[in-house]
């Protein structure tokens, strides 16, 4: 069910496909949009309560106005449904948020299932992209930032527009997302170094054709959260649901098992 999910002066938008037991929430991505779970989306709710929304200025949630935290918008979300405790599954940036509630409200997370994850802290990105995609976007060129994108994060899929139309179209869609949230989202303190700290079961699954330094990360992420369980998907990018869904659900069903 569809609903609107009241923030620090803002709102997102909300699904709930309803039902009982621990609930599933899932994160997104910045490279894309609540839509990117369409691929898992199906099987998950066939088994469990699923809630996903989408960040300020993603998909069908407003841009934001002011300064807010992305974990500061997943607990509204939290209390807005009234959850206690859910098992987390998040995506990249998604995978971040879910790594500072496990450390800033340990007893909300029943378990970790995190897709390529990025930490808080840590900018993967690199200054060379950032200038890059500024060029274009001074230059108006919006198809340009998708085709470098997908060179970069979207190997799996042929890495151009012209291969990965489906990949393509996630991205184009979050690039106004990315503009608007500039000088509005307000970073996390670094939790690198406090991943140790987490107590929540956790898996992690890293694209092997993902950017070399980001498989680098994934890998060290795994090593420091205790207990970790590392699944490496050969044929995974930065974008597993698409690449892989069977694998990631999977995955999560697993962790899901173990925790319920």
């Amino acid at each position: 069910m569809d609903t609107t999910v009241a923030v620090a002066d803002g709102e997102l938008w909300a699904d709930d496909s309803g039902g009982d037991g621990l609930p599933l929430v899932l994160l997104h991505p910045s490279v894309g949009a609540s839509t990117i779970w369409d691929p898992v989306l199906p099987a998950l709710v066939a088994r469990h309560r699923v809630i996903r929304y989408d960040c300020r200025g993603y998909g069908r949630s407003p841009a934001p106005t002011v300064p807010y935290s992305q974990l500061g918008d997943l607990i509204a979300v939290l209390d807005h449904f009234r959850l206690e405790r859910a098992v987390l599954v998040g995506n990249s940036t998604g995978g971040a948020t879910s790594i500072d509630l496990a450390l800033t409200a340990p007893e909300r997370v029943a378990g970790l299932a995190l897709l390529v994850p990025a930490v808080s802290g840590h900018d993967l990105t690199g200054a060379e992209l950032y200038q890059e995609v500024g060029r274009l976007a001074e230059a108006g060129d919006m198809e340009g930032i998708v085709r470098l994108g997908l060179s970069k994060w979207g190997l799996a899929g042929g890495g151009t527009p012209e291969a990965d139309p489906v990949g393509a179209a996630h991205l184009r869609a979050v690039l106004p997302a990315w503009f608007a949230n500039i000088g509005h989202l307000q970073a996390e303190p670094p939790a690198f170094d406090r991943l140790g700290a987490i107590t929540a079961p956790a898996v992690l699954a890293l694209g092997e054709l993902d950017r070399p330094v980001v498989v680098r990360f994934n890998e060290e992420t795994a090593a420091r959260i205790p207990g970790c369980r590392l699944v490496r998907l050969a044929g995974t990018d930065h974008y597993p649901t698409l690449r892989e869904p069977e694998a990631v659900t999977r995955l999560i069903e697993e962790l899901y098992d173990s925790v319920s």
